[in-house]
């Protein structure tokens, strides 16, 4: 499989592999732009099914971390890393330091971070054999995770999403269906439920959605949760969970989560723009935690962190005004915007 055929491939300056034998790594890093400064995006470990599979998903989240720097006001273009394997049965210290090895010598040109399989206790080791890792500072509020501002972050768009469409950002009684619970999802329930929300919560791994559940979320089976009667719909786990078979049982009237590559095609912004269903784009709700590992390595405050988090709001309703007025899917105006912002203005030709 050539890169540059893949479906993915978005002009991205840099697609880069790494295989170790000794250590077992075997890894991408995608640069997809670097207008605004150096790619900065998380390091995911999965066990994907196939190579062709991994570069699809790096070459797709890094571009999305290009228009998520750009719409949350950041100096920072777009990047991904993702190692192949199970971070329960292959991660080991010295895969981690080949990882390190592998982004240092890409001379600063890519940022990693946590992300999916990954934690700030496997950044440290990473961060061993280079400088360019973010969101391991000890002395920040959490301990360098930057999970809950990404979670923070939801929880302001939701606010706003309901503001816009309701004209009440109040979520007493309101009620939320959240896919995965993980460590955003379940920090996204605990500020749902302290303001007065309903929290429906799935997952796959029992151990989180136990720890959801003592939190007061209502565990629901993974193959319900996308079609509860709710008011929001907040997918915080894998992309493309918004496809073409799932789109049209979508019962929220509003879609508002964390997970990267909501929707699996473009057409589905459309589709659920037809079906009046109000989504919030996940480049943009999820920047608060690459808005904290920016000032973590900024060495910026959490109070820096939080106060920039909180904008994530404001910029949702102007997405969200725009695409009423315009009658084009919201996803497809936050592309529009972000591009505004990192791509250099197109030259025509002299009269």
């Amino acid at each position: 499989m050539s890169v540059f055929n893949s479906t993915s491939f978005d002009s991205h300056e840099l697609v880069a592999f790494k295989n170790d034998p000794r250590s077992g790594l075997r890894a991408i890093v995608a640069i997809h732009n670097t207008a605004l400064g150096p790619a900065l995006g998380g390091c995911r470990m999965f066990p994907y099914a196939s190579p062709e599979l991994a570069v699809e998903d790096v070459l797709r989240l890094s571009r999305g971390m290009s228009y998520k720097s750009a719409l949350a006001g950041l100096p920072l273009g777009g990047g991904k890393a993702v190692i192949i394997g199970d971070p329960a049965t292959m991660k080991s210290r010295s895969l981690l330091l080949a990882m390190g090895e592998f982004i240092e010598g890409l001379n600063g040109q890519y940022i990693t971070a946590e992300d999916s399989g990954t934690s700030v206790a496997d950044l440290k080791i990473i961060g061993e054999r280079t400088a360019y890792v973010s969101g391991i500072m000890d002395g920040s509020q959490f301990g360098g995770d930057p999970s809950p501002y990404t979670a923070q972050g939801v929880f302001y768009g939701i606010k706003a999403a309901m503001a816009f469409r309701h004209n009440e950002d109040s979520l007493q009684g309101v009620r939320v269906a959240v896919q995965g619970a993980g460590s955003v999802g379940r920090y996204l329930s605990k500020l749902l439920i302290a303001a007065g929300a309903e929290v429906f919560i799935a997952d796959l791994n029992a151990a989180n959605l136990s720890l959801a559940q003592t939190m007061g979320a209502i565990p629901v089976p993974v193959a319900d949760v996308l079609g509860l009667d709710v008011d929001v719909l907040a997918p915080c786990a894998m992309g493309a969970v918004i496809d073409e078979q799932t789109v049209g049982l979508i019962n929220a009237g509003i879609v508002a989560g964390a997970a990267n590559n909501q929707l699996a095609m473009p057409i589905q912004g459309e589709q659920l723009r037809q079906r009046g269903i109000l989504y919030a784009p996940d480049f943009v709700i999820n920047a608060g935690g690459i808005i904290d590992v920016y000032y973590q390595r900024a060495e910026g405050s959490s109070n820096s962190s939080a106060a920039h988090v909180e904008r994530i709001g404001d910029t949702l309703q102007e997405i969200f005004a725009r695409a009423e007025k315009t009658g084009v899917a919201t996803a497809q105006i936050a592309e529009q915007l972000a591009e505004e912002i990192f791509l250099p203005p197109v030259k025509t030709a002299a009269a």
